[in-house]
Formats: structure tokens, sequence, C-alpha cells
């Protein structure tokens, strides 16, 4: 039997699109995939796959294309069963799949969650529904307040060790020997438990008397009403918590009916046996993550937030640990792996809007911050934009210096290396209807002037019956100094210069070996920008596919993808732009 894909065409993009080839969608009965000279037809009706063209891409494409298919296969099943494990724990719930899916996505992978929020909101339900996720996990709870005792949580004291002079704790059932644990209300404890805590959680060991003992702990949810206090030396404990997550009240209204019409939810649920992670698959999967590679545009995300905190780090007082950082890379490779890529994308780079806050007051603005990120990323071309951006620049600057009047050029006459402005006025006699012809010459520099001075007969002596005032648009009055009205009538007369070329009005006599050299050069800008457009098109083509993820949600897919329909918007202004310079060069 041939090799054969019923996916849908989206599908079947995302999973080629390592190979970089083209696709062809304009014959009516298949899609056709290129590269290398190698032709692959896909029936989509019948979902048949054949092979054709040159021998070379053709064995290329009968090779990678079932490796492909195959291996995406099986990365499918794994992110299906996280989709179905999801569902399963969140039976029952309302408005909490994403914060069950977050949690259960930093259990899985080893990170520590901190749920907040307001008293009833299910914050201990939801720790132990991702405890059933697991097969038959070590499981430790305990409500914390200001008058908790390490013997809580962490074991009584020995007394048959204590008669031995020996000062050890029985560890067994409590925290040190958990391999899950949810400690409510975890800021209201004593410093001498958070203390221990601290250890426990960053170094994974608990001191035992004399012993240092391994501790199992996979996974810590801690949950409170409130984030810590300033300058209470809970900073280092609460680093340790990478995942942050909001857990506020049912917010819909149909929702909120359901639960008042439904019955007290249970915290155990049954969860089918194939869905279960086994303690072998939990220790396995931890392992693989750290195969999965950091895309280029995750980087670019995280740079960009970088930047942006650290502009913003008076406003928004925030500090991210290099420690963080790298913890929370660990998340995003742990979302790319469990659903089925070996690098991560822009759906996973969302995650980080629960990783940077740090209270309440900076929790909206450090999402905004992450989400403005991730539309500006878009797709990473290999080209640098901002040097294409100069390039532009340079060029409209060039064309429009070389090829276009920069300033108003005007009609003046050179006398002893300065420029005049030259005018013949008609100046009407005192009482007589006859008028004197004046010669007059005014400097070129009073254009801008708006003080009155003399203007100048042709051998560059003052007239000073004379006076000229400009009034900043371009215009020149001509009026008669008051000792001389007995002469000449003392209505003023208007004096405009003459423009030959208004400014923009393109040169005459260009060097024509220069406009051909422009337009090459703007047409080699215009020809690396579409090509660079239609690189990031060409990634589009099923990318909403790889996008899919039960970490995020349908809102965060389509952030996504208008940051990169932005981007292609971008750049078809960029080209436009080009073909307007190519209009200013003809």
């Amino acid at each position: 039997m041939g090799l054969m894909f019923k996916g849908s065409f989206d599908e079947l993009a995302t999973r080629l699109s390592p190979l970089d080839g083209e696709w062809d969608e304009t014959q009516q009965d298949r899609k056709v995939f290129r590269l290398d000279g190698g032709i692959m037809n896909w029936f989509e009706p019948s979902g048949t796959i054949s092979f054709q063209g040159k021998q070379k891409g053709k064995s290329l494409l009968e090779s990678k294309v079932p490796e492909l298919i195959s291996t995406n296969e099986k990365s499918n099943g794994l992110q299906e069963r996280i989709h179905k494990l999801v569902e399963a724990v969140s039976d029952g719930m309302f408005e909490r799949e994403e914060i069950i899916a977050v949690s259960l996505l930093g259990a899985l992978c080893g990170q520590n969650t901190f749920l907040f929020g307001p008293p009833g909101t299910a914050k201990s339900l939801i720790s132990r529904r991702i405890a059933c996720a697991f097969q038959r996990p070590t499981y430790f709870e305990y409500l914390m307040n200001r008058f908790s005792t390490p013997e809580e949580v962490f074991g009584p004291v020995s007394i048959k060790a204590l008669k031995e002079d020996q000062y050890t704790r029985k560890t067994e059932a409590y925290l040190p020997k958990a391999e899950f644990a949810f400690l409510d209300e975890i800021w209201k404890s004593s410093p001498a438990i958070l203390n221990t805590l601290l250890t426990l959680i960053n170094e994974r060991i608990f001191r035992n008397g004399e012993v240092v003992e391994p501790t199992p702990l996979k996974a810590l949810i801690a949950a409170s009403n409130e984030t810590p206090e300033a300058n209470q030396g809970l900073e280092a404990l609460y680093d340790r918590f990478i995942i942050r997550l909001l857990v506020g009240p049912i917010s819909q209204s149909d929702h909120f009916d359901r639960l008042l019409k439904s019955k007290p939810t249970e915290a155990n649920v049954a969860i089918p046996e194939d869905l279960v992670v086994t303690p072998d698959e939990w220790v396995e999967w931890r392992q693989q993550l750290h195969n999965v590679h950091l895309s280029s545009e995750t980087l670019t995300i995280i740079h960009l937030i970088r930047a942006a905190l650290a502009e913003k780090s008076d406003e928004l007082d925030v500090y991210v640990s290099d420690r963080r950082w790298q913890r929370a890379a660990m998340l995003m490779k742990a979302s790319a792996y469990f659903n089925g890529r070996e690098e991560t994308n822009h759906s996973d780079a969302v995650l980080l809007k629960h990783c940077l806050w740090t209270h309440e007051d900076n929790r909206q603005a450090v999402i905004r911050v992450v989400e403005d990120a991730i539309k500006e990323a878009g797709f990473e071309s290999g080209v640098d934009l901002a040097g294409m951006n100069r390039r532009k620049e340079d060029l409209e600057k060039e064309i429009k210096h070389e090829l276009f009047h920069t300033t108003d050029v005007y009609e003046t006459k050179r006398i002893n290396d300065h420029e005049y402005f030259f005018f013949r006025a008609e100046l009407e006699m005192a009482y007589s209807t006859n008028k004197e012809s004046r010669e007059i010459y005014i400097p070129c520099e009073k254009l801008k002037s708006t003080e009155k001075f003399h203007p100048l007969d042709e051998r560059g002596n003052e007239e000073e019956d004379l006076w000229c005032e400009f009034d900043g648009q371009g215009t020149c009055q001509l009026s008669l100094d008051e000792d001389f009205h007995y002469r000449y009538d003392p209505q003023a007369v208007e004096c405009t210069p003459k423009i030959l070329f208004h400014k923009g009005d393109k040169k005459q006599d260009i060097n024509k070996r220069l406009v051909n050299s422009l337009l090459e050069a703007v047409s080699d800008l215009k020809a690396d920008l579409e090509e660079t457009r239609g690189q990031v098109e060409k990634k589009l083509i099923g990318y909403q596919q790889a996008l899919s993820s039960p970490f995020i949600s349908q809102a965060d897919i389509q952030l996504v993808l208008s940051g990169i329909t932005a981007q292609i918007d971008r750049l078809k202004l960029r080209v436009k732009d080009c073909e307007r310079l190519e209009a200013l060069c003809h």
C-alpha cells in the first residue's frame, strides 16, 4: 500500500515545513510540493501521496516525507494525550482549564506553581486534581498559618533517636518524602518552615539531623490570596515559583449558573489508565524535553521582553533573575515537547506571561509587555530588516537630494560674490501722477529675517530713503523713510522674490547614469523585501496548526497570528514605498 495522509492540508504543510520546499495549490485535484526538482503529489480526497520529478529531489522527498509524517503522528499522539488528560482533570470545573493545563505542564517538567487568588476559588481543588493525573504519587498537603510548626510539615522529631542523642525527624508521610505537594497560604508560615522549605525546593534535599536526605519532590503547588510583602526575606523563595497563575471567581454567567445547579466538585477524579502519567514516563519526559531547541523567534521575544522590562523598571518594579529566565525557558521547551515539536514557537512564548509578573499591581502591565513582544517578533527571516529600513531611508534622502530641489530656488543676481534679489520698484511721486523707477537689490540672507533694513543699489550702497521688511512668508514690504514723504507717496509697495523652482520640483538635466544607479539600488532593495515577504508568507502556511496547544487559549493563537500578519503588512508597505521611490526616479 502506498503512502497516505488523511489529515488536512494545513496539517500536512506544517509537518513538511522543515523541508523548506514550495507548495503549488493551482491544481484542482491535488496539492503539489516541489523540492530540488522533485515533486510530491497529494490527492486530498483519498489522501494518496505520489512522487515524481528529477531523481535527486524525488529521492529526497521519498526518504523525508514518510519520516516526517510518521514522526509527527507519534508526536501528535502525545499532544492528543495531554489534551485528553487536561479534559479529564478539569471535568466538572468551570473556567479552570487553562490554569489546570499550565499547572500540569509545570508538574510534568518539575517547575513549581503559585496560585494567586481570593479564598473559595478552588485553588486546593486544582492541586488535588492535578495529582490525580499521576500514577499513585506520594502526596502531601498542608494549610499554613502563623502557628504552624516544622513538625507539621517536615515530620515529628523521633523520640527513639533523641534517646540515642540524635536529632532526626520521622519524615514518612510528610513533605520530605512527597513527590507531589500542595502548600496553602504559604506566606503565612513561620520563618523556620520557610527557610527549610527554600533548601528543599532549591536543592531537592532535606537536612535531617546530621544526615542529608535527597527528596523525591517533583512538583510543588503553593497558593495564597496575597503575594509576599517586600522586605520580608521571602524574595528568594518566591523566585522558585516559576509559574504564577491568577485564580479568580467564575466570570461567565452561564458557567456560574451551572456551578449553582451542580453538586460539589469531587477532589478525586477517575483518570483513564491510558492517560495517567507513570513514574517512568515522568522521569523520561523530563529528560527528553532538554533536547528541544529554543527557536530564533523565541529568543527574539525574550530579548524584546527584557528590553521592555528594563525600560519600564521604575514603573513596573519587576526583577527577573537569571534563574527565572532559565526555568522559564525549560517551561517553553516542555510545552514544545508535549506538543510534538523539537523546537519552540510563538505559542510556547505565550507562557512567559505566567512567569514574569511579581505582584497584582504589575500583572496586567507585564502581560501586555509579553503580548507586545510576541506581536512585534513575527517570523525570523534571516534578514536585517532594520538595515533594510536604513537602506530605504538613505536611498530616499539621496533621491530627493540628487533629483529634486530641496529648497525653493529664486531668481537672483550675483554681485561681488553675494546673491541678491533684484526688483524694479515704481515709486509714485508726491503731488504728481508721475512715477520714478528705482532698481533695488535685497540680500538673499534677509529672506527669513523680519527686521527692517535698507535695500542696496547696484553698487552695493544702501538706499537710505527706503526700508524693506519681509513678512516671514517670502513677501517683502518696501516702504518710504519718513524724511522723504515730501518727495514720494508713502504707500508701501510689495516686492515678492520670483521662484524659479519650488521645493520638491524635479531638477532638469540630471545625469542619466546617476538616475539608473539609484533605480538599480531601489530595485535591489525591493527584490530583497519581496523575497523576505515571500519567506514569511510561506512560513505562515499551516502555522496555525503548529500553534495548537493545550496550554494556551485560542485568543493567544490569534494574538500570534495577528503579529505575523502585521509583519507581512509592514513588508508590503516597504515594497510600496520602494515602488514610490522608483516612480520618483522616472
